[in-house]
């Protein structure tokens, strides 16, 4: 095992030497994109498959249930400000569901930005690795202190590579993502609406 992380050091310091001066920013932007995915993705994620009314009929009967989502927990906690009879129902609600609003919402725009910046970090040491290049190539050197035509083409290339393997990925999972936090916000305005509008209990329909 140690020789094995061993291993892995030694090939991100030559991954970082050979990629020149932007690649501990790439790196720094692979680990916060995937912290902010990863708790994006925990936070949406969903295991029961209801419709709104019948998660508002559900928990109408099982107070006591824990809650698998955050839309299970709205569902909660708006049904217990229901019937406490308070006023102004609408506005409790509202004040209640923009922590859920701010929640799902959380790290969505820093993983936009990186996905962005990603790129435009790979095409910056595009162009540093090129600058080394033609250097070399005016100065008639193959070889120079930061590795020549050689090395000026290779850290253009890694560079590259390197912001668009971070951006490809995290573009991808960020919009999915983005969708199922659309679902919810709809989900969310559709458990306000029935519970302040919808004076009878929550009961399954009858089909006879």
């Amino acid at each position: 095992m140690s020789i094995n992380l061993h291993e892995y050091i030694l090939l991100v310091k030559e991954l970082f030497g050979a990629g020149g001066y932007v690649m501990p920013p790439l790196f720094l932007c692979a680990l916060l994109l995937w912290y902010g995915l990863g708790y994006r993705y925990w936070t949406l994620k969903s295991k029961r498959s209801m419709s709104i009314y019948d998660m508002l009929d559900f928990y109408s009967q099982n107070t006591h249930q824990s809650p698998c989502s955050i839309v299970e927990q709205a569902v909660q906690q708006g049904l217990a400000v229901r019937h406490k009879g308070v006023k102004n129902l609408r506005r409790y609600l509202d004040e209640f569901f923009y922590g859920y609003l701010k929640e799902i919402k959380k790290f969505s725009v820093m993983t936009k930005t990186i996905v962005v910046v990603s790129p435009l970090l790979g095409l910056l040491g595009t162009v540093i690795g090129m600058i080394e290049t033609f250097d070399s190539l005016g100065s008639m050197s193959l070889f120079t202190q930061s590795g020549g035509i050689a090395g000026g083409i290779s850290q253009a290339l890694i560079s590259t590579q390197t912001g668009l393997a971070v951006a490809i990925p995290g573009m991808l999972i960020h919009s999915m993502l983005h969708k199922k936090q659309q679902k919810i916000e709809r989900e969310l305005l559709q458990i306000r609406e029935l519970l302040c509008t919808h004076s009878a209990p929550f009961t399954q329909p009858s089909h006879g």
